[in-house]
């Protein structure tokens, strides 16, 4: 008999003959299955409705919604497409078994089965389904961390274009040219630490428990922010005002902070030209230490704000100006960031017109003390 534990998975046995589903149901939990079941089709949809499956073993013929209509009724789900089904007939007829492959089962067992056979089959599509659902959340999470490279690069390339380009221009001032220079060489330097923190993190991912806790000083990421954009708002004939800095550590990878502010500031020059940045440093709730950026803009729409942080939402989607190379990603990778320290971003509108986005994380110490 075929050795299933490994592979267990979740089995929904669907036939309206309680004796029937005793019999599977005791020889599949001896397996390490979990199996639970229905004696009818509307009984099966709501099961399927409470808990996941890996597969359904599905009586063909039964009062009521037979095995074809519930089929039918699984494959009309999105949520369920993946979902094998085999069924459980005691009929050999050969037209019936050919509407049972078109109408989307992966096979079927006869009616007596054998133990050994019904068994290989259950292993044979949980197997399948599970390497299926495995290969599926590999490509999800490279593709988000293709998405997150991306959107990390955008504002550095940004830095290093803006300063490249007054450069190419020959009209900019013998005194600037060094803070361009070294615009240029800094941003260069975060790509890189970017791609090179994302290497590390997938080579260390094993280990990453024993790996020391990080921490951001909250003064160093103000002053660096105030050499990064200082000069792209003065371009623009805005300011970068600083109007508190709180003398304390975050639980944070210093270059995760960075980004995560860049992603702030870079909104708010883009959604609020001309508009000086706010940028404050504070004690927030205990333990917490609360960063605000904000700006006089014209802020987020009531109705849009339920879904500023949803991927690949973008405020002005049909805008063909600032808007057109924003990726809708930035929120949606920031709260994600922050969320996986303990910490908190949202948004408020400001007292007086204007956008407030507010960042609270965890002081370094509380964090090492919860360790």
């Amino acid at each position: 008999m075929p050795n299933t534990k490994a592979s267990a998975g979740r089995v929904l046995v669907v036939d309206d003959q309680p004796s029937n589903l005793r019999i599977i149901s005791a020889l599949l939990s001896r397996q390490g299955y979990s199996v639970y079941t229905a004696e009818s089709g509307e009984e099966a949809l709501q099961r399927l409705e409470q808990q996941s499956s890996d597969l359904v073993l599905l009586d063909m013929m039964m009062p009521g919604m037979d095995g074809f209509e519930l089929l039918d009724e699984i494959r009309a789900n999105p949520a369920w497409s993946g979902l094998p089904v085999v069924f459980l007939t005691a009929a050999h007829d050969r037209d019936l078994l050919l509407r049972a492959f078109d109408s989307g089962a992966v096979d079927y067992v006869t009616k007596p089965f054998m133990p050994e056979e019904l068994l290989a089959r259950v292993q044979a599509h949980i197997g399948l389904k599970l390497t299926r659902d495995r290969l599926e959340r590999v490509a999800r999470e490279r593709q988000e961390l293709v998405n997150l490279v991306a959107h990390d690069l955008k504002n550095p390339l940004s830095s290093i274009f803006f300063a490249s380009d007054l450069l190419l221009t020959g009209q900019t001032r013998a005194e600037r040219v060094p803070r361009y220079l070294q615009m240029i060489r800094d941003s260069a330097e975060d790509a890189l630490g970017y791609i090179r923190r994302y290497l590390e993190t997938q080579a260390s991912a094993r280990s990453q428990a024993a790996r020391e806790p990080a921490r951001a000083a909250l003064p160093e990421l103000v002053e660096w922010l105030e050499r990064r954009y200082a000069l792209q708002l003065e371009d623009r004939g805005a300011r970068l005002r600083v109007l508190s800095v709180s003398d304390a550590t975050v639980a944070i990878d210093p270059l995760v902070l960075r980004q995560v502010c860049e992603n702030l500031i870079s909104n708010a020059i883009k959604y609020a030209p001309g508009s000086d940045i706010d940028l404050s440093v504070q004690p927030g709730a205990p333990g917490y230490q609360q960063l605000r950026v904000e700006d006089r803009g014209p802020g987020i729409p009531a109705s849009k704000q339920s879904s500023l942080f949803t991927p690949f939402f973008r405020v002005n989607p049909n805008d063909g100006g600032n808007d057109a190379v924003s990726s809708g990603l930035g929120l949606s990778l920031a709260r994600q960031i922050v969320g996986a320290v303990g910490g908190e971003l949202r948004y408020e509108d400001r007292e007086g017109g204007g956008a407030r986005f507010v960042l609270e994380l965890p002081e370094a110490a509380a964090a090492a003390a919860s360790g």
